[in-house]
């Protein structure tokens, strides 16, 4: 679990959300998980958890990954603490996180992508990344 500077943000996969208490110590509030091929965590009652299956190539549907994106944006702006993870933590979380960031700060999605690769690995899909770009629009 990695946290992205200068943001509430924090990238991972489903290994961080096992253990419930560094999640909690870390100060996160809230869970997105985006993998579509693992369980379901098991959080505390505490921990806001939303779930979005994606997969990693670009069949998903647009209206999907425009939540997914939303989602992260808005508890950026309502500046709680959030953990977005997918199964490896560097292609999904990594997207989604960049559209989040993208909606919430006004910015290219292009320009946030950079930022959130800057926070550590990254192994992006170019069709899932075309996929957003079009969730996203102009």
């Amino acid at each position: 679990m990695r946290q992205v500077a200068g943001r509430a943000l924090w990238l991972g996969n489903p290994s961080d959300t096992r253990d419930a208490r560094t999640v909690l110590e870390a100060g996160i509030e809230a869970v997105v998980e985006l993998a579509d091929n693992e369980p379901l965590a098991v959080l505390p009652r505490e921990l806001i958890r939303c779930r979005f299956p994606l997969s990693d190539g670009g069949e998903n549907p647009l209206w999907l990954l425009r939540m997914a994106a939303e989602t992260v944006a808005t508890f950026l702006r309502a500046q709680v603490p959030v953990l977005v993870c997918c199964s490896g933590g560097m292609n999904r979380s990594v997207c989604i996180a960049a559209a989040g960031v993208a909606l919430a700060e006004d910015r290219p999605l292009m320009e946030s992508l950079l930022t959130i690769v800057g926070s550590g690995p990254a192994d992006v899909s170019p069709g899932l990344l075309a996929q957003l770009q079009l969730a996203l629009g102009p």
